[in-house]
């Protein structure tokens, strides 16, 4: 309950983290993940966690900005993310 948000960053570990990590902390109830896809360039935000997943995926892409839901003021570039 203390961790309001998980930031995964991957470049060969994509599929691991998406198939293993992801549901995870789903199932420990993380009320937000993201998945930093170096290789894809894109940044998939897993919401509304269940104990079979996450209900919402939003995938941004560069020129996007994304806001993690438990600090709605925060604003970031998706560019700045991935470099």
């Amino acid at each position: 309950e203390d961790v309001l948000l998980v930031v995964e960053v991957a470049e060969t570990s994509a599929d691991y983290d998406r198939s293993v990590k992801i549901p995870l902390y789903a199932r420990h109830g993380i009320p937000e993940a993201w998945l930093v896809d170096l290789l894809e360039e894109r940044i998939e935000i897993y919401r509304h966690p269940t104990p079979q997943g996450y209900q919402d995926l939003h995938i941004a892409h560069r020129g996007e900005t994304v806001r993690p839901t438990t600090l709605p003021d925060l604003e970031l570039s998706v560019d700045d993310i991935l470099g």
